[in-house]
């Protein structure tokens, strides 16, 4: 089962998301929290295998929240999903330093949103297309993205999967796709990582963008 912490100031909201996650086979929720600090000391004291993660909330917002779960040893190993209306290029960039592994907006579709978690749970990254987007305009700049260049090592079969990542495909729907095992989409992922020196998904959205691949 997939432990889930939900963390959003709106009661409301919050049983909303309770009642879609406990739908589901293989999640359930173990605690709520209504506020940033909240969401922190249940994180540590539950140890959830994901944390539903709102940005805006009273006293620490969501991007500290996470930034302290993910600093925390004793918390460290649950995986923060970021689940905003606010889906800037700022807080997108924050919440990615402060350590979340997804950021999706809050209208994603159900489905949608029960897959985000089995895939963040899993240790992969997921940004929806606004986010990524976001990141994008923010990071074309940096001097430590791959160059276009770099993407002369790729295979054709590399390539192929550099745009379904920058497409913002995940390790099962490229393998989906592609017809292939999960756990050979997965090796394509790291090749690609090693090959272009890049540090994450994020790296190879901006190499694949800075290439016209996508």
């Amino acid at each position: 089962m997939i432990r889930v912490l939900l963390a959003d100031d709106q009661t409301l909201v919050r049983g909303a998301f309770a009642l879609l996650v406990n739908s589901a086979d293989d999640m359930e929720v173990v605690g709520e929290a209504g506020t940033g600090d909240e969401a922190v000391t249940l994180t540590r004291d539950l140890r959830p295998d994901v944390v539903l993660m709102d940005i805006r909330m009273p006293s620490t917002d969501g991007i500290e929240a996470t930034r302290q779960i993910i600093a925390d040893d004793g918390s460290s190993r649950s995986k923060v999903l970021v689940l905003t209306t606010f889906e800037t290029d700022t807080n997108v960039l924050r919440g990615l330093r402060a350590g979340a592994c997804g950021f999706l907006p809050k209208d994603t579709r159900p489905d949608a949103l029960l897959d985000a978690i089995r895939t963040v749970a899993a240790g992969e990254a997921l940004l929806s297309p606004g986010a990524t987007r976001a990141v994008i305009t923010r990071a074309m700049s940096r001097p430590d993205a791959p160059t276009p260049e770099r993407l002369a090592s790729l295979t054709a079969r590399e390539r192929q999967v550099l745009r379904l990542v920058a497409a913002g495909r995940s390790n099962q729907e490229i393998a989906d796709e592609l017809v292939v095992s999960p756990l050979t989409a997965k090796t394509h992922v790291a090749r690609i990582l090693a090959k272009l020196g890049a540090r994450d998904r994020v790296h190879l959205v901006i190499a694949a963008y800075e290439a016209g691949l996508p």
